[in-house]
């Protein structure tokens, strides 16, 4: 098969814009973008009313692998990951053993070199005891460190203050965090434990997981970066009254604070807990319908910066257990496109809109090598959307090691027609083309 591909007849969303034009692309990468190209010797696609998109970043995922097999590999959640028109994840340290050794960090690239269909990076994480770690990565091939300001799997809460100073002041990465403060959940569960015995569900998960515990806890990183001059990523808001820690006055590629919003806080709201339960039960919960509109108004000024999933898998079996048994998370990185379509026709963004927050942005924010965008001389991450078509989620389309989604029997915008990975169609519109493999992330 020839190694170009000319994609013609296509409507081309990309910075700002949508218009009619041909890409060819060459081994990996564009080779050329203009309105009409001529190539005998290149397969040629037919792009007739669909759009063609840079492919998304998700910068925070739970592939769960090593340590959680039955819940998910890297296997399984890449394959979903580019089903539903994601390119490029960022995989979170809190795997077992917990990603803490830049020997440990390398044994996770090991195993996505040789499974994962998507392009990939990880975080190092960070515990009490592991700074000097963090000072000997490679930020050009590393995405980033990770704190889990609130409780985690095994040795990754790190709330001890000269610890947190320590860290911000000497790591030159990207500190991604989690920002949640356990003193006040603890006092929380206390109180909660008392009003409601047995009867604790997950309708009372925001408030056990409460917006003062964000609040505070996001508001002492924000002190903490201006502090220290850190480039810092403040995770999955959600919460209205988070929004005022950040600006919208600077280009992104000047802030120093950048803030993230999540598919499921976008989509869902704490009245969904009477019928979906611990399905949506995640960290940090999900509030009410008036936070979830200041976190899309907070998209739509620029005061936060991209949108992702924090896909994190659990088995139905776990999520049935009762409310203080069951784990935090949910699968959503196959469906998280169409979902902020889906939100996106709710709230009238812009198909350019809603690419340059899964995208162009999420490339700015980590200084993504030429990806994020469709260029001339960048790798050719790409996805064929059919806008014009709908339908429910169904299990049977589910990729997920997990089997489950709370999105079933739920429409959502949008059909995946086809996705490519660094030149290559690793998803038809039906099945995985899986013995594509993707590349590890570099970042400037």
């Amino acid at each position: 098969m020839s190694s170009s591909l000319l994609i013609k007849n296509v409507r081309v969303v990309n910075e700002g814009e949508i218009r009619d034009l041909e890409i060819l692309i060459k081994n990996d990468r564009i080779e050329k973008i203009a309105p009409q190209i001529s190539s005998k010797e290149s397969q040629e696609i037919d792009g007739k009313g669909l759009f063609l998109l840079p492919g998304c970043i998700d910068d925070q995922v739970h592939f769960r692998e090593p340590g959680f097999p039955h819940k998910a590999n890297i296997a399984s959640e890449s394959m979903a990951a580019v089903a539903g028109g994601v390119t490029s994840f960022m995989d979170m340290p809190n795997t077992v053993p917990n990603t803490l050794t830049r020997d440990l960090l390398e044994d996770k690239y090991g195993i996505a070199s040789l499974t994962s269909v998507a392009n990939y990076s990880f975080y190092m994480g960070t515990s009490h005891d592991n700074i000097e770690e963090l000072l000997r990565i490679n930020k050009k091939n590393v995405c980033g460190v990770k704190i889990f300001m609130g409780s985690s799997t095994g040795n990754m809460l790190v709330d001890n203050e000269s610890v947190l100073h320590a860290i911000f002041s000497k790591v030159d990465s990207l500190i991604a965090v989690h920002c949640e403060d356990e003193n006040t959940i603890l006092n929380n569960v206390l109180d909660f434990d008392s009003e409601y015995g047995i009867k604790l569900s997950a309708q009372q998960h925001p408030l056990i997981r409460s917006r003062e515990a964000c609040l505070k806890s996001s508001t002492f990183a924000a002190q903490l970066a201006k502090e220290h001059n850190t480039r810092l990523h403040i995770l999955h808001i959600s919460t209205q009254d988070e929004v005022s820690l950040f600006q919208n006055n600077i280009p992104l590629s000047e802030k120093k604070i950048t803030s993230e919003a999540c598919v499921h806080h976008l989509y869902f709201s704490d009245e969904d807990y009477k019928k979906l339960g611990n399905e949506i039960k995640c960290n940090p919960a999900i509030k009410t319908k008036a936070d979830r509109a200041a976190i899309r108004s907070a998209l739509e000024t620029g005061h936060i910066d991209v949108i992702a999933t924090d896909h994190a898998p659990h088995t139905m079996e776990e999520k049935q257990k009762n409310y203080r048994e069951a784990p935090s998370g949910l699968p959503l990185i196959q469906h998280s496109l169409r979902m902020a379509l889906t939100i996106g026709e709710e709230n009238n963004w812009s198909l350019p809109f809603i690419v340059e927050k899964m995208s162009h942005n999420v490339a700015e924010c980590f200084r993504i090598q030429d990806r994020g965008y469709i260029r001339e001389g960048y790798f050719a991450d790409l996805v064929l959307l059919d806008l014009e078509d709908s339908a429910k989620v169904t299990k049977d389309e589910l990729l997920y090691k997990c089997n489950w989604s709370p999105l079933e029997g739920r429409k959502l915008k949008g059909r995946i027609a086809s996705t490519y990975v660094n030149g290559k169609e690793v998803y038809d519109g039906s099945k995985i083309i899986a013995h594509k493999k993707g590349q590890r992330l570099s970042f400037f």
